[in-house]
């Protein structure tokens, strides 16, 4: 037989039967035992599937074995077996860890059902541990700039090859590929002592620009009641991340220039200039040798800056890392906001990966947020709007519709059905429908 993919305990052997011919019916291998003490030998070895357990057993009983797997295998997801009426423990047991629950008497297809997701929220686990494997064998770099395709694979090696020279850099890329990560790798890479200093210059007034980024001393100007360090000369030492620099006021670009001829900086109000040791990493996410050609950029601060370029790429550009990215992304968030991890269905990465993503890997971010917080409203399996026949939109709503109640009377499930208007048990078959578990 092959390796099973299911621990099937039940002492009743005739159901026992009955759940393993419906589980093996669908090719899905599976062991059964009538005890806990008899499945703990198959679990003394790797496993990687779905355990199975009625609460009621001879010896130790099933709920206590649901503490001891989730406490030693917490990966392996876990589907109760519950009695007839006994809803209060099927509760119980969720909140201590059971990926789900069955109550007899039950159809042998609704085990299936169960079973066919928890075996794909187990492999969804599997290929996260995989890919976080991956993206850590790939070091530092690996970690924050993350993707197996060709195009990622020539952007680290790329930086790895400028980081550590005083060469200024020039980025450009789309709103979103992730210019600012990009620029503050470069700099934790390149060994240098000072701080990484950015400036978005799209988003300072021009009024305030040139105290902002030279500084002043103190009686400069009319309210300048005392001395202010700017920018590059904060930069000592460091990087300097000038984002947007499209968007760099005239006047402050032939200023810039001679900073970056002479490498000082000169205060408002000052009469002495003071040296500063530092890189300079510019950003735009327009084409900036147009703009010079046009005269809406000086050329030769475009000469100056563009020493060595960088070229982002697209996230249409590198489909292949979508998977990876989202997942990465989904684990993420999960964490930070203390939520489960949701399944990412093979056809919903399908769907991700035939989009355009205007707005690249921050766009993605975004997405996968939405997706651990059940509002991803782009997936053909969560919208409504995109080919979703009759049956799956009726679903849809009223999947969200649970939920949302659920939230709402913080998942009190008397209340919750009191307020939907729908017996206790009809509701229960319908949060097993639907998937939905307690967030609390």
């Amino acid at each position: 037989m092959n390796d099973p993919m299911v621990i099937l305990v039940e002492d009743d052997a005739d159901v026992r039967l009955g759940c393993m011919q419906a589980l093996e019916l669908e090719d899905i291998p599976v062991l059964g035992f009538a005890s806990v003490e008899a499945a703990r030998v198959v679990l003394d070895r790797p496993f990687h599937g779905v355990v199975v357990t009625d609460i009621r057993l001879p010896g130790l009983q099933g709920d206590v074995f649901l503490l001891e797997l989730s406490a030693r295998y917490p990966h392996i997801p876990v589907i109760m077996i519950t009695g007839h009426g006994d809803v209060a423990t099927a509760v119980k047991a969720m909140r201590e860890g059971a990926y789900d629950f069955v109550q007899k008497p039950f159809q042998p297809h609704e085990l299936v059902k169960i079973v066919q997701r928890g075996l794909e929220k187990a492999a969804l686990e599997r290929e996260v541990a995989r890919l976080r494997e991956r993206i850590a064998s790939q070091g530092d770099l690996g970690h924050r700039l993350i993707g197996t395709s060709a195009v990622m694979a020539r952007l680290r090696d790329t930086i790895r090859q400028l980081a550590p020279l005083p060469t200024d850099i020039l980025l450009l890329g789309e709103t979103g590929t992730g210019k600012d990560m990009i620029a503050r790798t470069i700099h934790d890479q390149s060994g240098r002592s000072g701080p990484f200093v950015a400036l978005n210059c799209g988003g300072i007034p021009e009024a305030l620009f040139e105290s902002e980024i030279f500084g002043h001393e103190a009686g400069a100007f009319s309210g300048a009641t005392r001395r202010r360090i700017g920018k590059i000369e904060f930069a000592d030492k460091g990087t300097l991340f000038l984002d947007e620099i499209e968007s760099m006021p005239s006047a402050m670009q032939i200023k810039l220039l001679r900073v970056l001829q002479e490498r000082t900086v000169e205060r408002l109000g000052a009469n002495k200039t003071i040296d500063v040791d530092f890189r300079i990493i510019a950003a735009s996410k327009t084409n900036l040798a147009q703009l010079a050609d046009d005269k809406q950029f000086r050329a030769d601060l475009f000469f100056r800056i563009n020493v060595a370029t960088i070229d982002i790429p697209l996230l249409r550009e590198r489909r292949d890392d979508i998977p990876l990215l989202f997942a990465y992304f989904c684990g993420q968030c999960a964490h930070r906001l203390n939520r489960p991890l949701p399944i990412i269905r093979e056809s919903v990465m399908a769907e991700l990966a035939s989009r355009d993503w205007p707005g690249n890997v921050r766009e993605l971010r975004n997405e996968a947020e939405r997706f651990v917080l059940g509002m991803a409203h782009k997936s053909t399996l969560l919208d409504t709007s995109v080919n979703m026949g009759l049956v799956d939109a009726v679903n849809h709503f009223e999947r969200v519709m649970i939920l949302e109640e659920l939230r709402r009377q913080n998942y009190h499930l008397s209340r919750t059905a009191i307020a939907l208007q729908i017996p206790k048990t009809t509701l229960f078959d319908k949060i097993r429908k639907h998937d939905i578990k307690d967030e609390g």
